[in-house]
């Protein structure tokens, strides 16, 4: 049986190689932590301009190690087919892109956004022309192209009955399941969450989410005592401030949101639920469209999710099909046979 929490897309990653090259990464960075071994050494380049492009990432754009190596990785790909920066011309620009976009074709749109981010700090530098930012084409994105995925309440009272509380691990999982469901919590939300954010005496959750401004949602009752049963019997003790915590020592937080994903699929595999999709995300989904659904307008769904933007909402609109009943127009011509 997989491990949890190892997750790509929503599906338990099975492969024992994988496994013990997560466990090992973990166990390094935690060597890395305690001191007991050199912190890892900066990414640095010989190519003057990418080595000055890669230090105004660090020290101005707060770029992580591992977005500045990413970054670096593409742009030294696309060098042998550009030359000099001074060299180069829109007609190359486009060929490169177009070159590199087939090799990866999932990556175009980063690949767009790495180039010009590479030109922008080269045409502050003086070492290229400005026009040339315009020459790196756009990755069309068809937003609400299609209707959300999402699952019937009785599905959701299906998978959460489908949790055990026989292990900690069991009982941590129910606890996110339910803050998942309830709540519509994005996985990076229940990610980030720290013990003093739930405030026991006024009842309600503080969730930062996308923009960093915290808000606060109520505490449904199940959720509360899931929560509860995992601070008093399954939560690891641990100085860390998270509030769910891996269950294999050194009992670290969750490092990425795939992880919440590995417990969704891990949930559903532990219930024999099959033909819904795995990702946490389904849970969320699945709360704006039973909740227009039910009469809710989309202003009080937009509240609930914390959306930013009405736009975000939106594509919410087209799962009340009833709604769209009324105001669909009749098909011009003859009447259908």
């Amino acid at each position: 049986m997989p491990l949890p929490g190892l997750a790509q897309a929503g599906k338990l990653v099975a492969t024992g190689t994988k496994r013990r090259r997560r466990c090992a990464r973990h166990f390094v960075e935690f060597l890395r932590g305690r001191g007991v071994i050199p912190s890892v050494e900066p990414v640095v380049d010989d190519n003057p301009h990418m080595a000055a492009y890669l230090t105004w990432l660090k020290q101005h754009r707060g770029a992580t190690d591992e977005t500045i190596r990413r970054y670096r990785t593409d742009i030294t790909r696309l060098m042998p087919m550009l030359g000099e920066p001074s060299q180069w011309d829109a007609a190359a620009l486009r060929r490169a892109f177009q070159r590199r976009s087939k090799e990866t074709p999932g990556s175009a749109s980063l690949l767009v956004t790495i180039m010009r981010s590479y030109i922008r700090f080269l045409i502050v530098q003086g070492e290229c022309r400005p026009a040339l930012l315009h020459a790196i084409p756009s990755v069309q994105r068809y937003r609400l192209s299609a209707l959300p995925r999402h699952v019937d309440p009785a599905m959701i009272e299906k998978i959460i009955a489908a949790c055990p509380t026989d292990r900690p691990v069991e009982v941590r999982d129910k606890a996110i399941i339910l803050l998942l469901a309830r709540l519509g919590l994005r996985a990076g939300d229940v990610r980030d969450m720290r013990l003093d954010d739930i405030d026991w005496r006024g009842g309600y959750i503080r969730v930062k989410g996308k923009t960093r401004r915290p808000d606060r949602l109520p505490l449904p009752q199940d959720v509360g005592d899931a929560i509860l049963a995992y601070l008093a019997a399954a939560r690891p003790k641990a100085v860390e401030d998270h509030l769910f915590l891996r269950v294999q020592a050194p009992f670290r937080p969750f490092s990425s949101s795939a992880e919440i994903a590995g417990i969704v699929a891990r949930t559903h595999e532990r219930g024999g639920i099959e033909g819904v999709p795995t990702g946490s995300h389904i849970f969320r989904h699945s709360l704006a469209t039973n909740l227009l659904r039910a009469g809710a307008g989309l202003e009080s769904v937009g509240t609930i999710l914390r959306h930013s933007s009405p736009e975000t909402t939106a594509i919410y609109a087209k799962v009340d099909l009833p709604m769209l009943m009324k105001i669909a127009q009749p098909w011009p011509g003859d009447l259908p046979c």
